[in-house]
Formats: C-alpha cells, structure tokens, sequence
C-alpha cells in the first residue's frame, strides 16, 4: 500500500503509538529485562512473539479508530553502551537493530489501511542513565556515539527516529546534528522531574531553543514522555514558540517521582481516564499536539481512552 509519508507535524489527525513497553513485559508479563532492555526480547522467537503480540495490540486499536498509528521499535537500550553492559558486540547490535525494525514492518504490512497511516519510528535513548546526567557527554561525542545506531536504524528502512528520556541539552544536540548527517528526520523527547525541569534542573523552554538554535531547528518536533502531566502542564502555559514546537506527548501513568519508580516493586497504573483528561486538556490547550502515547505504566486501555478523549473535542 503505497501512502503518502508525512510526519506527524505535517499532519493534522491523530497519530496513536504505543504505551510502556518495558513494564508491560516486566509487571504484566513477568519477564525479566535486564537493565530495562526491550532488546533483549529480540534474541528468541518467544520474545519476538511477545513484541508482535504487544504492539498488534495497539495497531488494532488505531485501526479501530481510524487514528494513524507510530510503531516505536523497541532498541531504546540498543546503543554501544548498553551494548556492553548487555554483552553484545557491533554484529549482535547490528542485527538486533535490524530484527527489531522487521518486526515493526511485519505489523505495519498487516495493520496499515488507507484510514490508518502507519509510521516507524527507530526509538533510540541515551548513552547511561537517562534520568542522571552526571555521566554526559559533550555534543560532540554525543555525536559520534549516535551516528552508529542512527544509520543502522535508517538502513534498516525506519521513517524518522526518535530519542528518548534526554535529560541534558548536549547529547540531544549531539544525536540532532547525527541525524542530520544521515539525513533523517529526528525528534527529540526530553523527560522532565516533578518540576518541570530537565534533570539538569535546565527549564524545558531553555533546552528546546538551545537544541534549536545549535542545529538551525533540525528537529522535526519535540515530545515528553516519562513524565506525569502534573510535572509539566504547568510550564505549557503561553503561546510562545518553543511551546509549539513540542508535538507529542508520551506520559507516565503515575504521578509519581522517578526516583519514586525506581524503587517501586508493583506497578503503578494510575487511572487511565484521569491521564486522558489531562492529554485532552493539553490536547486541546495546544492544536499542534496530535501524537498520543504513554510511557511507564500505560497499557493500550490508557492508550485507547486518550483516542477516545482527544477525537471528541
């Protein structure tokens, strides 16, 4: 099926993508995922099962509700150096990103219709812990460590790429000017504290024109995710613009801090029609938000009542 390829900032319908992929296969599961690692699920034709399994789940319902649909390849840990961590070498980094991306066509071949666009997107995170920049690096060699991943994921036939849970100016600058030495697209996803603050404690606003102006405004459109919408609603409070330049939304289920998460042994759920009253009021706050999706704790019934918020508005 051959549909025209606009992004989702070139768009005005809803583009629907997944919830928390890792805790899902943990708490829901009862897999374990060393280190976080989706990838891990890669290397066996039962951890492929699960992933075709999971992300069919919400192709489904973007199909039901005729919303476009993003497919978030599961390689946010797939990098050199959770590489090591994991015990991969650049072969097995090389082929784990590419079966994850052929997992991510094989649910877009059989999902997509003319009434659902379906988008891949090579998912990609930071070079140590996403939540404590202590360990950064400069823009430079933020560079130089993405651009291995960056043209892997772009080989393998991804749309765009998107970066997750960036907590420092530097390396999200870095992974931008890699992206644009392979041409390809990129989003960058910051994640905030309870604040609204980078961990850094760098003001979302500073971070997305600092971002900007470095790379001449290379990045396609800015998201938050692992964050609650109480942890930052509260900054996207004008209409300037460096607040319209952020086009997705990928929220916690819980209100909790993440150093709270990370010492929680039970999973966090929420309350998935209080989340979707809160994207909807985002939503409907800022028209150029229009990629719905979760992080920590959602499931597809988070996802699904988001949809059904945000397309009654």
């Amino acid at each position: 099926m051959n549909l025209t390829r606009l992004l989702p900032h070139q768009d005005d319908k809803i583009y629907l993508t997944d919830g928390g992929l890792e805790t899902t296969m943990i708490f829901d599961k009862n897999i374990d995922l060393p280190h976080f690692a989706a990838c891990e699920l890669l290397h066996t034709e039962e951890g492929c099962q699960h992933l075709h399994e999971y992300y069919s789940e919400y192709a489904k319902v973007a199909v039901e509700t005729k919303s476009n649909f993003i497919i978030e390849s599961p390689t946010w840990r797939a990098n050199p150096s959770w590489g090591k961590l994991l015990g991969y070498d650049d072969q097995m980094l090389l082929d784990l990103n590419h079966r994850a991306i052929a997992i991510c066509k094989d649910i877009r071949d059989t999902y997509q219709t003319e009434n659902t666009r379906m988008l891949i997107s090579g998912c990609m995170g930071s070079h140590g812990d996403g939540y404590n920049p202590e360990d950064g690096m400069t823009a430079e060699e933020a560079k130089n460590f993405h651009s291995m991943q960056i043209g892997i994921l772009k080989a393998a036939g991804v749309d765009f790429v998107s970066a997750f849970t960036m907590a420092y100016v530097e390396e999200a600058v870095g992974l931008a000017l890699a992206a644009r030495l392979h041409n390809i697209p990129v989003v960058i996803s910051f994640t905030v504290e309870t604040d609204g603050k980078l961990p850094t404690g760098m003001s979302l606003r500073d971070a997305i024109e600092q971002v900007d102006r470095i790379t001449e405004n290379y990045v396609s459109y800015y998201m938050i995710n692992c964050a609650h919408p109480s942890h930052f609603d509260f900054v996207l409070n004008d209409s300037e613009a460096w607040v319209s330049r952020i086009s997705s939304l990928r929220a916690n289920a819980s209100c909790k801090s993440h150093e709270e998460l990370d010492e929680s042994t039970e999973l966090d759920e929420g309350c998935p029609d209080d989340l979707a009253k809160q994207t909807h009021s985002l939503f409907n706050k800022f028209n150029q938000i229009n990629v719905l999706g979760g992080c920590c704790g959602t499931s597809v019934k988070h996802i699904r009542a988001m949809q059904v918020a945000c397309d009654t508005h």
